[in-house]
């Protein structure tokens, strides 16, 4: 009974850190819907995503590029003509970012 007990705790305890650390971007790179790659506007409210910036565990690691953003992380930030808006954040993200110069991605 106790290693029953034991196991059981055991996988709860696994499946809570699991939950918590779970990405809200799925595997191919859309959150809700949205490919993360693309033209983006910057807005000040009502934007397609929230987006905190952050130096460690981001949930995307973003490249700015000045054209063809055809790659998840990819972004070209735009006046008009956006794929989707963001709208920058100090609490409560949708997503978690990083800026970087290679790699972008998941």
């Amino acid at each position: 009974m106790k290693n029953l007990l034991s196991v059981v705790l055991a996988l709860i305890i696994c499946a809570a850190a699991n939950a918590a650390f779970a990405s809200p971007i799925s595997v191919d790179g859309y959150f809700k819907g949205i490919k993360l790659c693309g033209k983006v506007r910057v807005v000040n409210s009502f934007a397609d995503i929230k987006v905190q910036v952050v130096d460690a565990f981001p949930d995307l690691k973003v490249m700015k590029v000045s054209a063809f953003p055809d790659k998840i992380g990819e972004w070209q930030f735009v006046n008009s003509g956006e794929d989707f808006t963001i709208q920058f954040v100090d609490a409560f993200p949708d997503i978690k970012i990083k800026f970087v110069d290679a790699f972008p991605g998941l």
